[in-house]
């Protein structure tokens, strides 16, 4: 939508944001619509068509015959729509069976289509009118309690149209409705039904009466490949459709370049650019081509701080929560350091080098404003100046220093050796540094304060520690933790303070501040569970990466396999469901796109396209059964591959040259 929605930074907002979770959101950005969970559009909370952050229409009362229909079922079908059906008794027939079925559908392109279907045995005269409104809210006033007041309508060509300042919007309808009363806004019909017939009513809901921009996802220009998995499981199957279905819902277009795409955080609260989320999700949807990294990208690049300066090579970003334990974080650090790691990877999954070499210079400014950052010190401190030392922000920065070397070195750049050099006395130091020792181990620590002290607290941040990176031939970057250290996280992890059974919680059950609902304090975020899956599988650690994998797919089920960013660590119970969070965007990318990462885990796959090989390290135990996806893409090139039940991956499909590797 253009902006920042989400109130981040102020708790007043927060408290007062209308709950999500128990609404229905189609969403094809930049349009965008929200019912109640039975499909209907009463004026209250967040209900309506959006488009480009301005709610267009929030009521669409339907009568049939002087009633209010029944309300039966609603779901979403598809990213951009939801079905809702409604009965009605309308021929006089004893008995109390309905003879009319009134299906809607609700799409986030602004249109709605009302279908009436006759069981009755003889022809029926229906009155049928919608009662409509609007306030023509900013999505952001919404959610704040400040949306104002319902506008007046005005007749329109075949419908309503409302003013308000410089906005506008149109309600039009097929057939041209037999009255139109603008003091009430009620557009009203008479429908003819003939026993087993059927007739409907079309409304198209416009910004100023023009036609909205086609979405994205939805035309032939989407930058994502379409994957398709197959298998014993069918939990991941229907995982990666809705999850490929969401990521096309939310991809936008740069207004600077419109050719350049990314997507957006998540929908409802943040429907515009937030850098981390729009980095995190590309690179984990590598898998489906390089065209979603290469925008997100060159959008970045042009939004990177000028010099000189002590932030001159930022990306910037919001202050983002961190918890009871810690002061908030900048998404602008993150988003930094990633950077350069995407481009890395893109590179490996099949980016030309024309296009790595566009981006290069401002992924050098990345680093040398890394460099320049940490200076003669030799952590990062964030947010900076004087920020605490994160374990995970130090994991971020010794991955781009790792990964953003090696890319230096291969187009023949200085700065590589600097880069792994500070690299090097990181690890040496990290584990003295950050690492708690106790019985059974120990744990590193979540941050390490400015007067040297460890703040030991057990977060799901650690799952960074386990996010190396890839480099030349599939091998995974070295990491900040040795072997040992690796399985005393993985153990914590799949602990049962850790683990909830629907997904890793992002406090420990037993810290201090924990609150099952908490953002940062111990609810459950799929980015950060889907790295852990991948992050313990790479290493080895078969029984936690199981477990996690398992429990985050059982919640995906109960989600109807569209996983929210984030629900509730309430300990999972024979029986129970995971508790959604009200607050939460669904869709989300970076859960959308976990789908795409987590398929990548189970087969293994590590290619170096530059090098022309992929190798293949699936998960032990083939925890899915047997699975096979197809219409990936490596190289420029569909790839296809398939794991057995006892665990053997096999190629299927890849680019002319492209060699299994070991």
């Amino acid at each position: 939508m253009g902006h920042r929605t989400t109130p981040g930074g102020a708790p007043r907002l927060l408290a007062d944001l209308p709950a999500v979770h128990t609404t229905l959101i189609g969403v094809a950005l930049p349009g965008l619509v929200i019912t109640t969970e039975e499909g209907r559009l009463t004026g209250h909370g967040l209900e309506g068509f959006y488009q480009a952050g301005t709610r267009l229409l929030s009521r669409c009362r339907l009568r049939v015959a002087g009633r209010e229909p029944l309300a039966v079922q609603a779901r979403t079908i598809g990213a951009d729509r939801v079905r809702s059906v409604e009965t009605l008794r309308a021929s006089g027939q004893s008995g109390p069976d309905p003879d009319i079925l009134i299906e809607r559908i609700h799409s986030a392109d602004g249109t709605e289509r009302i279908t009436l279907h006759s069981a009755a045995p003889h022809p029926l005269r229906l009155p049928v009118e919608v009662a409509l409104g609007t306030d023509l809210a900013d999505l952001a006033a919404i959610a704040s309690g400040d949306a104002g007041p319902e506008l007046p309508a005005h007749v329109h060509t075949c419908g309503l149209r409302w003013s308000g300042g410089p906005r506008s919007a149109t309600v039009t309808a097929e057939p041209q409705p037999a009255d139109v009363l603008a003091s009430a806004g009620v557009l009203r019909w008479e429908l003819q039904l003939p026993p087993g017939g059927r007739a409907s009513v079309l409304l198209r809901v416009r910004p100023g009466g023009r036609t909205p921009p086609r979405a994205v996802g939805h035309g032939a220009t989407s930058p994502l490949a379409p994957a398709r998995a197959t298998g014993d499981d069918g939990r991941i199957v229907a995982l990666l459709r809705t999850g490929l279905d969401d990521l096309r819902s939310l991809l936008l277009r740069d207004p600077v370049n419109p050719s350049d795409t990314h997507l957006a955080a998540g929908a409802p609260w943040r429907c515009g650019p937030a850098p981390a989320d729009a980095l995190a999700a590309a690179r984990m949807a590598l898998p489906l081509g390089t065209g979603l990294a290469a925008g997100t990208l060159r959008m970045l690049a042009r939004a990177q701080t000028p010099g000189p300066g002590p932030h001159a090579g930022m990306i910037p970003g919001p202050r983002r929560d961190a918890g009871p334990h810690v002061p908030p974080s900048c998404t602008g650090t993150e988003a930094t350091l990633l950077f350069p790691v995407l481009l890395a990877e893109a590179r490996r999954w099949g980016l030309l080098d024309r296009d790595t070499e566009q981006l290069l210079p401002a992924a050098e400014r990345c680093l040398a404003w890394l460099r320049n950052t940490v200076c003669d010190g030799l952590y990062l401190p964030d947010p900076q100046p004087g920020g605490p030392c994160r374990a995970e922000t130090q994991a971020h920065a010794h991955r781009a220093a790792l990964l953003g070397g090696d890319l230096l070195d291969a187009f023949g750049r200085p700065g590589g050796d600097e880069l792994r050099q500070w690299a090097r006395a990181v690890r040496t130091a990290f584990r003295d540094d950050f690492w708690i020792d106790a019985p059974g181990g120990g744990r590193p620590a979540a941050v390490r304060a400015s007067d040297g002290r460890p703040v030991p607290h057990a977060g799901a941040a650690a799952v960074h520690l386990l996010d190396t990176g890839l480099l030349a031939r599939g091998e995974p970057a070295p990491g900040l933790l040795d072997r040992a250290d690796t399985g005393h996280l993985a153990r914590l992890l799949g602990g049962p303070g850790m683990d909830s059974g629907w997904g890793l919680r992002g406090l420990a059950v037993r810290d201090p501040g924990y609150n099952p609902f908490g953002h940062r304090s111990g609810a459950v975020r799929v980015h950060e569970t889907a790295l852990a899956v991948a992050g313990l599988a790479a290493a080895g650690h078969k029984a936690e990466a199981t477990s996690l994998l398992r429990g985050l797919l059982a919640a995906a089920a109960a989600f109807g396999h569209r996983l929210p960013e984030m629900y509730a660590g309430e300990q999972r119970t024979e029986g129970s469901a995971p508790l959604p969070h009200p607050a939460a965007c669904r869709p989300a990318a970076t859960a959308a796109a976990s789908a795409v990462l987590l398929l990548t885990t189970v087969a293994g796959i590590r290619p170096d396209a530059p090098a022309g090989t992929v190798s293949l390290h699936p998960m032990a135990g083939a925890p899915l059964g047997e699975v096979a996806v197809t219409g990936l893409s490596i190289a420029g090139a569909p790839f296809s591959v398939r794991v057995g039940r006892l665990g053997v991956a096999v190629v299927e499909e890849a680019a002319d040259g492209l060699q299994l590797g070991v």
